[in-house]
C-alpha cells in the first residue's frame, strides 16, 4: 500500500463571500475562519448600495484573516455595474487600506500596464483573472490564454471554466503542473466540483469551499475539504478513487472511504464523479493517477463495454459497481461487491447462515419468495444473489422487457411495474427494492406496495441509503416486518470496495463506527 503524505502542502483554502451587507460580510468572515479558512474572497460587487470609501474602510481594518477583493463587472459575472473608472478608484482604495489581495479581470490588468499603472509598489500581491467557456476552448488555445496572464506579470493567475461535462475539467489539470506562476484553476457547477478537491494533487495554490448555510453550485464546503478530504494531505503521488454516477451528489461516500485510507495509511482520495457520457470519461480519465472508481445509478450495466477484463462474479450478473485499475499495464477490472453485500444483510436480518459445528446451514432465503422491484444494476446483484441462496425470485420493472430478461438468467417470473400494487405475496417473503423511489430528496416517494400486503413480507430491504430510513422501511417496520437499510448494504460493499482499492484489509469495525457516526 501507498503511503498517507504527512506533509501538508501549501494550497490555500479560500471561502468565497457574496453578502449583502458590510455587516453579514463581516460575520461571514469570522465563520470561515471558524470552520478552517485560509483566507476569504470578499465580492463587493454583491454589497448592495456599496460605498467603497466608509464600506471597504471597515472591511479590511476589522478583517480577522487575509482578503482578496473582488469588483466584479456584471460583462464578467459579477453585479457590479458602476463606472469603469468607479472600478478602477475602488482597487486603488484596496490597496493603500492593505487588502491582501486584488483580483483583476484580464482586460482591466492590461488596461492598468498600458496606462503604467500596474504594477505600482504596494503590499497587495495582484491575481488578474479570466472566466471563460470550457466546451469552446482547447488545451492550446487555454495554454495560450494562461501565457497571457503570465505575462501581466502578476503574483498570481486564476482561470475559471464554465464546464459542461466533467471532461472539460480535465483540461485545468493538464494546466496546473505547467504553469510557471502561481495558478487558481477550477471549473464551475457540480461537474466541476473535483477541480476544487484535487487542485492540491496537481498543482493549484488554491482552492475554494463554502460556508455552512451557504452553499455554493460546485464547490465543497469548507468543512467537508478540512474533514472529509483533508486537502491539505493531498499531494502529487495521491491515487484518485471516484464514484461514477448520474446523479451523484446524494454520496456519502465520500465520507467513509476517505476516512479510511488514512486510517490505514494509503495516499488516496475518494471523489464523487458527475459523468454524462462513459465512454468519453474513460477515454479523458485514463492515466494511472486514476485509479479506480465505483459505480452508481445509472451505469452498473453500461460500464462493462469500458472494463478490460471483468470477475466471473460480475460477469454472470452483468452489472459491475467496482473498477480497480491495475498498476501493472493500466488495464481495467470490473468487479461486483453489490452481491454479496445485499444478500449477506437480508441473511443476517434473517437469522442463522453459514457452518455451526462443522456443517454447513442452509441459507434462510432458501425456498422463499424474493420480490424484486428494480431490474438495473443493483436490482441483477439481488437477484443473483437470491438464487444463489434458493430462493425464488419475481421481477418488477417499469420495463418489462428488461424484468424478463433478468428473470429468465434467475430462472424466475416477470411482471410490469404496475401490477406490483396488486400483486399479493405469500406469508414469509422477502421484498427487496433496487430502484432510486425514496432517495434523498425526494424521500416522500416508495415503490407502490400496498401497506396491506407489507404485513405478508418477513423481510422487507430497501437499497437506498440516504436517507437511512425511507418511507418504504417506516411504512414496513409499522407493518411488523423486519427492516434492513440499504446503509448495511452500502458498508459491506464499500468494504469489499476497500480491499480492491487498497490491495489490503479493510477495517471493518472502524468502517461500521463511520457508518454509525454520519449516516
Amino acid at each position: 500500500m501507498g503511503s498517507l503524505g504527512y506533509l501538508k502542502n501549501s494550497t490555500m483554502v479560500c471561502a468565497p463571500l457574496m453578502a449583502e451587507s458590510v455587516e453579514q460580510m463581516l460575520k461571514d468572515m469570522r465563520k470561515a475562519k471558524a470552520e478552517g479558512a485560509d483566507v476569504v474572497e470578499i465580492r463587493l460587487d454583491c454589497i448592495k448600495g456599496f460605498q467603497p470609501q466608509t464600506d471597504l474602510q471597515i472591511l479590511l481594518r476589522n478583517k480577522p484573516l487575509p482578503v482578496i477583493t473582488v469588483f466584479r463587472a456584471t460583462s464578467e459575472g459579477g453585479q457590479c455595474d458602476a463606472e469603469y473608472k468607479t472600478r478602477l478608484d475602488t482597487f486603488q482604495l484596496a490597496k493603500e487600506l492593505g487588502s491582501d489581495y486584488i483580483e483583476y479581470e484580464l482586460k482591466v490588468a492590461s488596461d492598468l500596464i498600458r496606462e503604467g499603472k500596474f504594477h505600482q509598489s504596494s503590499r497587495s500581491k495582484t491575481i488578474v483573472s479570466s472566466y471563460i467557456n470550457a466546451v469552446n476552448s482547447s488545451k492550446e488555445e487555454l495554454s495560450q490564454l494562461v501565457a497571457r496572464l503570465q505575462s501581466t506579470g502578476a503574483d498570481i493567475i486564476k482561470l475559471v471554466l464554465d464546464a459542461d461535462t466533467i471532461t472539460d475539467t480535465a483540461k485545468i489539470f493538464h494546466l496546473l503542473p505547467h504553469c510557471q506562476v502561481p495558478l487558481i484553476a477550477y471549473s464551475t457547477g457540480e461537474r466541476g466540483l473535483i477541480s476544487q478537491i484535487l487542485g492540491p494533487k496537481f498543482g493549484g495554490c488554491l482552492v475554494y469551499g463554502s460556508i455552512e448555510g451557504k452553499m455554493v453550485a460546485g464547490l465543497p464546503t469548507l468543512s467537508s475539504l478540512r474533514e472529509a478530504y483533508e486537502v491539505e494531505c493531498i499531494d502529487a503521488d495521491t491515487k484518485v478513487f471516484g464514484l461514477v454516477s448520474k446523479p451523484v451528489s446524494h454520496s456519502k461516500g465520500p465520507l467513509l472511504h476517505n476516512p479510511t485510507f488514512r486510517h490505514v495509511g494509503y495516499n488516496g482520495v475518494y471523489v464523487p464523479m458527475l459523468v454524462d457520457d462513459l465512454k468519453e470519461f474513460f477515454y479523458i480519465y485514463s492515466g494511472p493517477d486514476f485509479a479506480g472508481f465505483s459505480v452508481g445509478i445509472p451505469y452498473k450495466e453500461a460500464v462493462l463495454d469500458f472494463c478490460d477484463e471483468v470477475h466471473p462474479l460480475a460477469q454472470s450478473i452483468g452489472a459491475v459497481n467496482t473498477i480497480v485499475r491495475r498498476p501493472k499495464d493500466g488495464k481495467l477490472i470490473g468487479y461486483n461487491t453489490d452481491c454479496e453485500a445485499s444478500i449477506t444483510a437480508i441473511e443476517d436480518a434473517l437469522g442463522v447462515r453459514g457452518i455451526i459445528n462443522g456443517e454447513a446451514v442452509s441459507s434462510p432465503l432458501n425456498g422463499r419468495l424474493f420480490v424484486l422491484v428494480g431490474a438495473g444494476g443493483a436490482g441483477r446483484a439481488l437477484a443473483f444473489g437470491a438464487k444463489s441462496r434458493g430462493a425464488r425470485v419475481v421481477v418488477f420493472d417499469i420495463d418489462l422487457g428488461r424484468a424478463k430478461s433478468l428473470a429468465n438468467d434467475v430462472s424466475g417470473e416477470a411482471y410490469p411495474f404496475e401490477d406490483l400494487g396488486s400483486f399479493q405475496p405469500e406469508n414469509g417473503a422477502i421484498l427487496a427494492n433496487a430502484t432510486p423511489l425514496g432517495m434523498h430528496p425526494k424521500t416522500a416517494d416508495r415503490i407502490p406496495v400496498p401497506e396491506r400486503t407489507l404485513k405478508e413480507y418477513r423481510v422487507v430491504f430497501d437499497a437506498v441509503y440516504n436517507p437511512r430510513k425511507t418511507r418504504l422501511l417506516k411504512d414496513a417496520e409499522a407493518a411488523g416486518a423486519i427492516i434492513v437499510s440499504g446503509v448495511e448494504m452500502f458498508l459491506r460493499q464499500a468494504i469489499g470496495q476497500c480491499n480492491l482499492f487498497t490491495g489490503g484489509k479493510a477495517p471493518e469495525d472502524f468502517m461500521r463506527e463511520i457508518i454509525m457516526e454520519k449516516f
